[in-house]
């Protein structure tokens, strides 16, 4: 059992979680690069921070959900 589920952390969920994290990333830096492109547009402006913030929400969840999966196979392993 604690194989399997190694198995379907390491094969599905951490990838997944990887590819998540690029996401926010990616979204991050794309709100960066619309401040800096629009700063003479208000409405830029606006539209650049909200994706900095998204980004940032969404790498922190990203990373929280990794730490947990964390706890939850150190747990599962030492049963």
């Amino acid at each position: 059992m604690n194989n399997l589920l190694n198995n379907i952390a390491t094969q599905i969920l951490n990838p997944l979680i990887g590819l998540m994290i690029s996401i926010a990333f990616l979204l991050f830096i794309w709100g960066i690069v619309e401040l800096i492109f629009g700063a003479d547009n208000e409405e830029k402006i606006k539209i650049g921070k909200k994706h900095l913030v998204y980004g940032l929400i969404g790498l922190f969840i990203m990373l929280g959900v990794l730490g947990i999966m964390d706890v939850i196979q150190n747990f599962i392993s030492s049963l």
